[in-house]
């Protein structure tokens, strides 16, 4: 086994019905001889299954939270007090920005961070800003950032925000960051909610790389998307070969299907607790 991927938290429960689940994500990963996390949730309770599956959150090395929503992200102010010595937080730039999303009836309700970057306490954590298109945090785990899309069936969905001053904007979501892990098998891609489109991610991310792309976990966004997008996004993975996927979250019912019903024993539905070695 090289790699080995826990998922704490998630929508969905685990089938014995012992783990507690959320509206949120949270991966507990060991790879090149590290163990870290990937998103927080959007409560403590990953915590609490870490300590189930007898996993000892407070030993990993560093963490990373792939964007500013609050079901990534709340869940660091209860890890944070575990740790007896300061852990690297990677995020992007702008991950402290203002988040809000819009409601039916025209109001804006908050639905980003729950703290301020002054919260996080200094002996406990060091921020390190992802800036660049790629940053390495060792040879083989790979931050991607600066997504571009090039991709048009994908657009950033209309309801997400930005409040600046008393003004709200479009948020583009230039905070979102990505995961790569470089596997002898080739490159797998882990995304938080990939607000940016998750074929957009793929292409800007296997640009930038000269290695096959072997697995995509995580959070795609197809919640929203129509049949021929799903069908689209189906073409558009078969074009890269992918060898695995574990879609999760966000990705919705329907498009959970329809990856499944394309891609069969390649595909699996990640749930809370679930376990992926390669």
């Amino acid at each position: 086994m090289e790699l080995r991927i826990t998922t704490l938290i998630e929508n969905q429960g685990d089938d014995k019905k012992s783990l507690l689940y959320e509206h949120g994500f949270s991966l507990y990963i060991e790879f090149d001889q590290k163990k870290f996390l990937f998103d927080t949730g959007q409560t403590g309770a990953f915590l609490e299954n870490a300590k189930k599956l007898e996993i000892s959150v407070k030993d990993i090395d560093f963490f990373i939270v792939s964007h500013g929503h609050y079901d990534h992200s709340s869940g660091v102010l209860d890890l944070m007090n575990l740790f007896k010595e300061k852990k690297k937080m990677y995020l992007g730039e702008e991950f402290f920005q203002e988040k809000y999303k819009i409601l039916e009836d025209g109001t804006y309700k908050y639905n980003g961070n729950p703290y301020r970057k002054s919260d996080l306490l200094k002996e406990k954590i060091q921020i390190e800003r992802v800036t660049d298109d790629i940053t390495y945090i060792t040879d083989k785990i790979l931050l991607f950032k600066n997504f571009h899309q090039t991709w048009k069936l994908e657009h950033v969905n209309p309801k997400f925000y930005l409040k600046k001053g008393d003004n709200y904007i479009q948020d583009e979501f230039q905070d979102e960051i990505a995961l790569g892990l470089l596997t002898k098998k080739g490159l797998v891609l882990i995304v938080g909610c990939s607000h940016l489109g998750i074929v957009n991610i793929i292409r800007n991310v296997m640009d930038r790389i000269d290695i096959p792309l072997y697995g995509v976990i995580g959070g795609t966004h197809l919640v929203d998307a129509d049949e021929r997008r799903l069908e689209k996004t189906v073409d558009e993975l078969k074009k890269y070969q992918v060898k695995r996927m574990a879609f999760s979250h966000c990705t919705g019912q329907r498009g959970m299907e329809k990856m499944e019903e394309a891609f069969e024993i390649l595909f699996e539905k990640n749930h809370t607790g679930n376990i992926m070695e390669i």
